[in-house]
């Protein structure tokens, strides 16, 4: 499968049924998948009001703060109790847990990655300085500040690229100072490797 670019201010905005918000889905796979049976799947989510999150049984979450004041997200179990108000600092989390969201201000900006368990497993980083990444099958790279090369090409805030299962690896360079790209990389385990395999 070939790279695919994006801009996120392009992508179509989805309202939330509670009008609290709305979604613009980056990527997931597989392509055309639903919420039931996605492996992963990145998106942006403009929130302008409190409540609950929607649940996920089964499935890794890692939420990071974009733009705005943030929210404090607190586990229904008691789990966790978290400020999330710090741009761009991940936070982890099971999507089996009941979570509140309590806005600290006005409208927020954050960045959603779900990894389906037992399927795959996400790793979240913000990188501010020249990098090589290993390769990885499934992966994704927005720009949060600044402009980055990635393998040469230019990209700039809010644009990126994401791949499937094609191991690629990158080199990313900034090219203005304090930029910041987020970068997301997918494993697969492998009980779902031995499944795709036996398919």
């Amino acid at each position: 499968m070939s790279v695919h670019r994006f801009r996120a201010d392009e992508l179509p905005a989805v309202p939330w049924k509670n009008g609290g918000g709305t979604t613009r889905q980056v990527a997931c796979w597989p392509p055309g998948a639903g919420f039931d049976d996605f492996e992963w799947r990145v998106s942006v989510a403009d929130i302008a009001t409190s409540g609950p999150f929607s649940a996920f049984p089964g499935v890794d979450r890692h939420i990071l703060l974009l733009s705005g004041d943030g929210m404090r997200l607190r586990a229904g179990d008691g789990g966790f109790d978290h400020r999330l108000a710090v741009p761009l600092v991940p936070f982890a989390f099971s999507g089996d847990v009941a979570v509140q969201s309590d806005m600290l201000g006005g409208v927020s900006s954050d960045f959603n990655v779900m990894a389906r368990r037992g399927r795959c497993r996400a790793l979240v980083r913000v990188i501010d300085d020249v990098r090589e990444l290993d390769a990885s099958a499934h992966g994704l790279l927005m720009v949060a500040a600044g402009a980055w090369r990635a393998n040469g090409e230019a990209l700039g805030v809010g644009s990126g690229l994401w791949w499937a299962r094609e191991p690629l690896a990158w080199r990313l360079v900034p090219t203005e100072s304090r930029a910041k790209i987020i970068a997301v990389s997918f494993s697969e385990v492998e009980e779902n490797r031995r499944r795709q395999r036996s398919e």
